[in-house]
């Protein structure tokens, strides 16, 4: 059994050829990381890698991180500036015994003295962004923040073997070295090849507050199948921030677990994500709630049209 899982759209073309290496019997640990480069090289998605969306103060600062289920040692790095494909970056920490986690300058100094490139990871198209939401927002006195599309992929090899990576830019227009829940174990993503994984995106200050990739791979651990690990995480985190903390964000999240069955789970009406297994063919899916429960379609042509015309469409100055 082998399958592979990710956070929306904008994973497919990274996920479509690590599909193709789970199912010649490649590794999941370098399956992951592989889709989530392929995204991040990809300079019209604003929200990961190269062509992110910068802080208020116009830099671009960049969180991955990386899992093994079987070992379950992980790497993580936060607020990296300037240098090429932070997930490889994380992955390559998670090969340290201590140290795993590196933020800031101290993550772009170890970077650079592993071989890493340096990279100025700010695009024209990004910075046209940038000074967009610089006049309808800052200029007016308004709130800034939008923007916070982490990509999350799974994967299960046919050894059994499991594994997620995360990388994002994090919250548009963000304070200077704020940090999301998508390099933070336990939150962004957890990982137990026993069990299964999950990774989430969204609104991080909220999803850290449910810890709730943990939470669903702790459901399937005690029996729950993925779809209801996730549904019920993103239904019971919605209520508890509602009836606590007043409102609650952006909540996205994708699961699998051992045997290659999946979930996805949100609170919002927009979101989509791409899965493939041995028993599922490649298939980018959007989401409806109903109910509190997600329900999930295969995208159709139009879609995908739209999707193609939308990222690529000129930034009206």
């Amino acid at each position: 059994m082998w399958g592979i899982i990710a956070t929306w759209r904008m994973a497919l073309e990274g996920v479509t050829q690590s599909a193709d290496a789970l199912m010649q019997g490649h590794r999941a640990g370098d399956a992951v990381v592989d889709a989530v480069a392929a995204v991040e090289d990809f300079p019209f998605y604003k929200s990961v890698g190269y062509g992110g969306l910068p802080t208020e103060n116009g830099e671009v600062e960049l969180d991955a991180a990386w899992m093994d289920g079987d070992t379950l040692a992980f790497g993580a790095v936060a607020n990296l500036v300037d240098i090429a494909n932070p997930v490889r970056v994380a992955h390559a920490l998670g090969r340290q015994r201590y140290n795993c986690v590196l933020v800031g300058q101290g993550a772009r100094e170890w970077a650079l003295s592993q071989g890493f490139a340096d990279k100025k990871m700010l695009t024209e198209r990004a910075l046209q962004h940038y000074r967009k939401r610089c006049r309808e927002t800052l200029d007016k006195g308004l709130s800034p923040y939008d923007g916070h599309d982490t990509v999350g992929i799974i994967g299960l090899d046919k050894q059994g073997s499991m594994s997620v990576a995360t990388s994002t830019s994090g919250l548009f227009m963000k304070k200077r070295g704020r940090v999301g829940d998508s390099p933070v174990i336990g939150s962004g993503f957890y990982c137990d090849s026993e069990v299964g994984a999950a990774t989430a995106t969204g609104v991080g200050e909220d999803l850290m507050k449910g810890c709730a990739s943990y939470e669903i791979v702790r459901r399937m651990a005690q029996g729950m199948a993925p779809q209801q690990a996730a549904d019920s995480v993103v239904q019971e985190l919605e209520d508890k921030l509602m009836s606590r903390f007043g409102r609650a964000g952006d909540l996205s999240v994708v699961c699998m677990n051992a045997r290659g069955e999946f979930g996805a789970a949100t609170n919002i009406q927009s979101f989509s994500f791409v899965v493939a297994t041995e028993n599922q063919p490649l298939t980018v899916f959007r989401t409806e709630r109903v109910q509190g429960k997600t329900v999930c379609y295969p995208v159709d042509d139009a879609w995908m049209q739209a999707y193609a015309a939308r990222i690529r469409a000129p930034i009206e100055e």
